[in-house]
């Protein structure tokens, strides 16, 4: 009895220290997150940020992917004044052209903005007549020289010796020693579907179908409609033929990696599986072989290749081709080893050899899930080309870093966005619908 009392007290005192345990790790792990978190707060200066942020400069961002604006430029050495939509040159208005909000008349100019602003060129003077402030005027014939009624700088202009800038909700003024340039703001991406050169500028929707079904012959080398199409596709602006084969481009280095490192991982991973390896040796040199290529990410790769073989996109594919030999190795040789050996065995009493026992008794069971494997990677490697295209140039991630690096057309880099998240969705969508057949029998892709 006095033995028992003592197991009893025993007993009891170790469960008090088990509990005790588990408060004291229940009350560790959320101090230690509290500390990384605190940790986190001051190492990435999150303050800083927060002070450094320019939100005025993200309204702009925003502004330009969804709008455009049309600059009224002028040359401040020689008077030209020119019109054009983003200041391209390919979209610069000719003299008969030019919008009405823009009256253009030798070295002067007068530009109605949005909210009843309006600014004048006249000779080295540039006046911003703002509705409540009032004129703005600026002087560029020694310098920028800055002329205001109030004694203090609204917020709305930022001034320096060489430089002014206005940005206001009518639409924005910079003005420099060599240059004046005005901004005028619409909603919209300009000339999405045609130029300045086509015949077709400037018509309505209406417009443009009346002229396809029933209006006199434009061009007498193509139809209506196959001038329509050549105009649209061959858009010297937003380049749609050029944006569709760069994304053909990035599809294809997908492909390419992806199928080629399944194919070359796929014999490789017999060597690798404990169950078909000749030799332990054997084993350990493959899979450290798989953990090599696997270990080093496809960004590396480019960077690798791309000093080797030069950019492009076969480049790219490569790139991809050796991370997913790893990742396919590892995982084709993890579904070989789970093989059922009854279907083996049974080939192997008819006489069957290795090659006929590994093609009718070991693939038939791991092909669904390595394909389902494949599709998935296809999938994600479709994203990650288009990042690779960037270092490598090639495919839409080169025109998306090119639209990027302008800082001036915003719409495009929405538009290419908006495309690399389409195709994604597409690719999502078909590989889907085949693992489903491959591994339910059906293609509901659910």
């Amino acid at each position: 009895m006095v033995m028992a009392t003592q197991d009893v007290a025993a007993l009891r005192a170790s469960e008090i220290r088990r509990i005790g345990r588990k408060k004291l790790f229940g009350f560790a792990i959320p101090a230690v997150i509290l500390a990384y978190a605190v940790y986190v707060f001051f190492a990435f200066d999150i303050l800083g940020l927060a002070e450094r942020a320019r939100m005025d400069n993200a309204a702009v961002l925003v502004s330009d992917a969804v709008s455009y604006k049309t600059h009224v430029t002028r040359d401040n050495r020689s008077g030209e004044i020119t019109v054009a939509i983003e200041g391209s040159r390919r979209a610069t208005y000719a003299p008969d052209q030019i919008p009405a909000w823009a009256e253009v008349a030798g070295e002067t100019a007068e530009i109605e903005l949005r909210h009843g602003h309006r600014v004048t060129y006249a000779g080295p003077l540039i006046t911003y007549h703002h509705p409540e402030f009032g004129d703005i005027v600026i002087d560029t014939s020694n310098g920028v020289d800055l002329r205001l009624s109030a004694e203090a700088v609204p917020d709305f202009i930022n001034a320096s010796g060489n430089r002014v800038s206005i940005a206001t909700e009518g639409g924005r003024l910079s003005v420099t020693r060599n240059r004046t340039e005005t901004m005028r703001y619409f909603a919209g991406w300009e000339m999405f579907f045609f130029d300045l050169a086509s015949p077709y500028s400037g018509m309505s929707a209406g417009e443009v179908f009346a002229t396809i079904t029933r209006g006199a012959q434009i061009d007498p080398a193509h139809s209506n409609f196959g001038l329509m199409l050549s105009n649209v596709w061959n858009n010297s602006i937003w380049r749609h033929g050029d944006v569709f084969w760069a994304l053909g481009e990035t599809i294809l280095m997908a492909f390419l990696g992806t199928f080629g490192a399944a194919m070359i991982a796929l014999p490789l991973a017999f060597f690798a599986a404990t169950n078909f390896a000749p030799s332990k040796a054997v084993r350990f040199v493959i899979r450290r072989l798989f953990d090599f290529v696997r270990g080093l990410d496809a960004l590396i790769f480019t960077i690798i290749l791309s000093r080797a073989f030069g950019p492009g996109p076969m480049t790219g594919a490569l790139a991809i081709l050796l991370t997913d030999t790893g990742s396919f190795g590892k995982l084709f040789s993890e579904a070989l080893e789970n093989v059922d050996e009854k279907q083996i065995e049974g080939l192997a009493s008819t006489g069957a050899n290795a090659v006929q026992r590994n093609r009718f008794g070991v693939l038939p069971q791991v092909m669904p899930i390595l394909l389902s494997q494949v599709l998935y990677f296809f999938e994600s490697n479709t994203r990650s080309a288009t990042i690779v295209g960037a270092i490598v140039g090639g495919g839409i991630g080169l025109l998306l870093t090119q639209a990027i690096q302008t800082t001036a057309d915003w719409e495009k880099v929405t538009y290419y966005i908006t495309l690399i998240v389409l195709m994604v969705v597409a690719m999502d969508a078909v590989s889907g619908r085949i693992r489903a057949r491959l591994i339910k029998g059906d293609g509901s892709g659910k």
